[in-house]
């Protein structure tokens, strides 16, 4: 059976004016092996810089020793300061011994973490509804297991954060595997967070996240709700990030870094209303 990845939720507190560069990536199986390959690091390293915030996923790590490692390599290669870039990582996730990590690396001069909720999967019967649970982190801006139930019930993980929080301006994203033989056509109206009109999905059904030719999926999603969050956020600025053809790499060393490639957007400054 195919666990699934991630599905995280991202809330933002921007002051006007702001302009923040936000990204998620799915590192297929990011641990020991990976980061000991340097021209592999080397490209996740050049995709996290150029992000205020990068959420990465698939972290795979029993000895929980190669993230440090990536933050280390980051910091020293980008870093105008001393450790520029910091970090907030989940508990290891998943059911029985299939473990998993969530986290966002942030820049601290662009945001700092006023919050973070690691969402309490209920039981269903006799199966809890997510392979991983959620992991919310609120961040603050000083100058700005089937597919369809699991993405259906991040309504539910919506609205339990409106209650812990009491915020309305959120971005939920992640590798929601929302396409292709995970979510057909007709159960799209089954999934509270499409049908509600409140959520803007900024990422559309026809786009590729995958790096495999072979393939052609949307299955990494940005979902956006609120009014300030969504007057923030530019739908033009939303990016599927090709690091294959950005840095010149063959089908090999490409599915060496990951199977996804990164998204990315852009949240700028929110105008007032009047009266």
């Amino acid at each position: 059976m195919r666990t699934f990845s991630a599905l995280n939720l991202l809330m933002l507190s921007v002051s006007y004016g702001a302009t923040l560069k936000i990204c998620s990536f799915n590192i297929q199986s990011f641990g020991e092996s990976k980061i000991s390959k340097p021209e592999v690091v080397d490209v996740i390293i050049q995709c996290i810089a150029r992000c205020d915030i990068m959420l990465i996923m698939e972290i795979k790590d029993s000895r929980e020793l190669a993230f440090p490692q990536l933050m280390m390599k980051l910091n020293s290669r980008y870093s105008s300061r001393r450790n520029e870039y910091d970090f907030v990582i989940s508990d290891r996730l998943g059911r029985k011994a299939y473990k998993e990590q969530y986290a966002f690396i942030y820049r601290k001069r662009s945001v700092s973490i006023k919050d973070v909720y690691q969402y309490p999967d209920l039981q269903t019967g006799d199966e809890d509804v997510f392979a991983r649970e959620p992991f919310i982190v609120w961040f603050s801006s000083p100058k700005t297991e089937a597919a369809v139930r699991e993405i259906d019930e991040l309504f539910d993980v919506f609205e339990d954060v409106q209650q812990q929080w009491t915020s309305e301006n959120v971005i939920i994203m992640g590798d929601f595997n929302a396409a292709c033989g995970y979510v057909p056509k007709r159960q799209w109206n089954n999934i509270r967070l499409r049908s509600d009109s409140s959520f803007l999905w900024l990422t559309d059904d026809s786009v590729d996240t995958t790096v495999k030719q072979s393939t052609n999926c949307a299955y990494d999603r940005v979902v956006l709700h609120g009014e300030r969050m969504i007057q923030a956020i530019k739908p033009s600025s939303m990016e599927v990030f090709d690091f294959k053809t950005e840095y010149g790499l063959t089908d090999q060393q490409a599915l060496a870094v990951s199977d996804h490639f990164p998204l990315g957007f852009t949240m700028g400054s929110v105008q007032r209303r009047r009266g």
